[in-house]
């Protein structure tokens, strides 16, 4: 458990926010094997139901959020695509949680996999807000939970997808910046990266960012000094 602030979890890529019994998971881009020249099956559907599993049976979560870029094409949703998206909201509400769905900016095709509302950002009972990241949300909230920019650090080179955390750094609220939950997503290194670099404009100030890593050995996760301090280190 991380105390940034505020009780969260952050484990597998997905965030546990405790005081509203949420969990939250960004970028699943489904479909992106299908999309992938690769000739060989590269297990993406099997990935995202057992990681999905094991989250629900760790957190028991009222609610999951899917945080935008559900899917991975812009132009296409197929059979195979549609499967896989009501397989994981099945899971979710099989294990009596509900189930909220926000809109990225890969998520063009949505409504042909996605039955139910698509809002542009959700606001959680604690007054939180979940959107994508791509744009600037439009409600004022003490914290913000994005995806959209699929952090990753650097170390000794290889890449860790990495958790963001900043103490009042967009408009005076905390922000948390989530890695892809598609393990097909390499990441985008964060290391020595200027607000400039990302492409959500909640990041304002990259160097107040904490990244935290999983240690899923020990089970536990890493928070380390802000990146400004961090990078020096490297």
């Amino acid at each position: 458990m991380l105390e940034l602030g505020t009780s969260v979890a952050f484990a597998d890529r997905a965030l546990y926010l405790v005081d509203v019994d949420t969990l939250v998971l960004a970028d699943l881009h489904v479909g992106r094997d299908e999309a992938s020249n690769v000739a060989f099956p590269l297990g993406e559907r099997a990935d995202l139901r057992e990681r999905v599993g094991s989250l629900l049976d760790r957190f028991d979560p009222a609610t999951v959020v899917f945080a935008g870029d559900v899917l991975h094409s812009f132009a296409e949703a197929t059979e195979r695509t549609r499967a896989s998206v009501s397989e994981l909201a099945g899971a979710c509400r099989d294990r009596g949680a509900s189930v909220v769905v926000v809109a990225g900016n890969h998520d063009t095709m949505l409504d042909a996999v996605w039955d139910g509302p698509v809002p542009d950002e959700h606001r959680l009972d604690d007054g939180t807000v979940v959107c994508h990241g791509h744009a600037e949300p439009a409600g004022e909230a003490p914290r913000y939970v994005v995806g959209h920019d699929h952090p990753a650090l650097d170390v000794e080179g290889e890449r860790h997808p990495c958790l963001l955390y900043g103490a009042g750094v967009y408009r005076g609220a905390d922000l948390f910046v989530l890695p892809a939950f598609s393990s097909l997503a390499p990441g985008t290194a964060v290391n020595g990266a200027r607000a400039r670099d990302f492409q959500t404009p909640l990041v304002r100030d990259a160097g107040a960012l904490r990244p935290v890593v999983e240690d899923a050995d020990a089970g536990e996760s890493l928070c380390f000094p802000p990146l400004r301090e961090f990078r020096r280190l490297l």
